[in-house]
């Protein structure tokens, strides 16, 4: 049997339990025609790059299948017929991607990255805004005059 991956983009006003029972849906179809999925990501509500279909913001879905192509037709057919998916893409590969995928490796990557913002304004760590990492400005005080009047 040969390897694809499957991207569905499912219309926002869904909810995120109606996504996972429409993917249950289409691995039902695939395992009823001879196929087999590997793996199913869920990768959330994001903002699409244009409107589809008056649609903003789609749920992202990833299928790691291992099926013959006739389950594949099948159930691209049945996606194609589905009011609830905008659009979807399915691509042969040669071989299937362990652990998480890409998307979710970065979304991990970019929140060790930020670190901990908290306290950034408020003179705790990384200063402010106008902090460049030179000293302030103007006379530096001196110690021997302290508490002198003038």
């Amino acid at each position: 049997m040969a390897l694809y991956e499957c991207v569905l983009i499912a219309r926002q006003d869904i909810s995120s339990a109606q996504v996972e029972q429409l993917a249950e849906q289409f691995t039902g179809i695939l395992r009823e025609n001879g196929g087999e999925v590997k793996k199913t990501e869920f990768w959330g509500l994001k903002t699409l790059t244009y409107k589809v279909k008056k649609n903003r913001k789609g749920h992202y879905v990833l299928f790691n299948l291992d099926a013959p192509h006739a389950a594949v037709a099948e159930m691209e057919r049945n996606m194609s017929l589905n009011e609830d998916v905008l659009r979807h893409m399915v691509v042969r590969v040669e071989t299937l991607q362990e652990g998480p995928s890409a998307v979710l490796q970065n979304r991990g990557e970019r929140d060790r990255d930020r670190g901990d913002r908290r306290g950034r304004f408020e003179g705790g760590g990384g200063g402010g805004r106008f902090d460049n990492g030179r000293p302030p400005r103007g006379p530096a005080p001196s110690a021997g005059n302290e508490g002198e009047a003038a």
